[in-house]
């Protein structure tokens, strides 16, 4: 559904995609790991068309994103989600707004169903029931789910999800990463899941990537990636400081 092809962007002086090439199959969960800061939320921006590519290109069901007029690209955006680290809710909207944001903004939907849909996704996340209440009356971990229905309210074949468990305790993250894995097997969606944190990465994940220094430098299954003789993505995912990885961040964002 996705494929990335010899993708570079740079900021300045600093390179942070550097010659990018991954391609995601339809229908599968792929995580991309990597450090803070080195280019993962880039990357999402850049399928979203959000950035464009200094060189290279992306194309999604095989058209060219950086191709499309205006009114197609925001036809593509309408098929894809994006969940927010910060779960990025208006807090001036009750949740049941926030849910139907898109749907008001994009789509000539009744109130009748508009309503239905929100009370819909809110069933999927687990949060029947809450559509009156504000955001500054949520949790941490409420607020992503409310993210998480946003995303679904829409009805996308893609959803990327930017450090979903990133702020919220290992409890609530276990919930998270049970919901992205739920919300793929219901909707049969593909999804992009950007982390750095292991635990999420391998309970949600078809397949994992790992981006360092602007490039994917191994990908595979959870198990091929688990017993990986790679020294950087060994290093990495076991989380240890000594290594071909520095202290210091080479990383732009």
């Amino acid at each position: 559904m996705i494929n990335i092809v010899n993708v570079t962007k740079s900021f300045g002086e600093h390179k942070v995609l550097d010659n990018l090439n991954l391609r995601i199959n339809t229908a599968e969960t792929c995580v991309i790991i990597g450090r803070s800061g080195c280019g993962k939320s880039v990357l999402l921006k850049h399928i979203m068309g959000l950035l464009r590519p200094d060189s290279g290109k992306i194309f999604v069901d095989d058209k060219e994103v950086n191709a499309l007029t205006p009114r197609e690209l925001n036809e593509l955006r309408m098929r894809i989600s994006m969940v927010f680290q910060s779960g990025a809710l208006f807090d001036s909207m009750t949740v049941g707004e926030n849910i139907g944001f898109g749907l008001i903004e994009h789509q000539h939907i009744g109130t009748k169903e508009l309503l239905e849909r929100v009370e819909e996704a809110l069933s999927m996340v687990d949060l029947c029931g809450i559509q009156n209440l504000m955001p500054s009356e949520l949790s941490g971990g409420m607020r992503k789910r409310v993210a998480l229905a946003r995303a679904i309210c829409m009805k996308p074949q893609i959803i990327l999800y930017d450090e979903p468990t990133t702020g919220v305790d290992p409890i609530t993250a276990d919930g998270i990463n049970e919901l992205i894995k739920d919300l793929h097997d219901k909707l049969k969606v593909t999804s992009i899941v950007v982390t750095h944190d292991m635990k999420s990465a391998y309970k949600v994940a078809d397949r994992i990537a790992m981006l360092y220094q602007g490039k994917i430098i191994a990908e595979g299954t959870v198990e091929e990636i688990k017993n990986t003789t790679h020294p950087v993505v060994h290093q990495f995912i076991n989380g240890f400081s000594k290594g071909p990885i520095t202290e210091t961040l080479e990383c732009f964002r």
